[in-house]
């Protein structure tokens, strides 16, 4: 059970792991055709907003602890597909984010490009699957 003045925590961190992944599809979209300052902008407020997220989901989670997942064995299984890679992308991104970020902004484009290609996939499954992992804890099979 989620103390009451932590309940609205799973929301928030959802929302700010959705609002990643919209800023990274208008970012990429923004580049692609070749408005650089605009995808410079939301792509600093993408990690602005991914940021947020981390700050707020360590404070949950150190403040509330684990939460259970409370589906069947079926849909236990189906989290555990989504869950695991979730986690092991989102250790993985940081570092990855920190370094294309840095070359984007010291204008090392060729360099900032070569990394952007895998960071960008990564970055937009890791949101998205965060805002899944959500609505599974919370929304499909709640705490009541």
């Amino acid at each position: 059970m989620i103390p009451e003045q932590y309940t609205y925590f799973p929301a928030l961190i959802a929302s700010l792991n959705g609002a990643s992944a919209v800023l990274l599809l208008i970012g990429r979209s923004l580049i692609m055709r070749g408005k650089v300052a605009a995808h410079r902008a939301c792509m600093i407020a993408a990690v602005v907003f991914s940021g947020l997220f981390l700050t707020c989901y360590l404070y949950f989670h150190y403040r509330v602890g684990d939460i259970r997942f409370l589906g069947d064995h079926f849909w236990h299984t189906v989290y555990l597909i989504v869950l695991i890679p979730h986690v092991t992308l989102a250790i993985v991104i940081v570092p990855l984010v920190a370094i294309t970020l840095s070359r984007g902004l010291r204008e090392r484009y060729d360099k900032h490009r070569a990394i952007a290609r895998w960071t960008w996939p990564l970055w937009m499954y890791v949101s998205v699957t965060g805002v899944l992992v959500y609505f599974m804890l919370y929304r499909w099979f709640p705490h009541s």
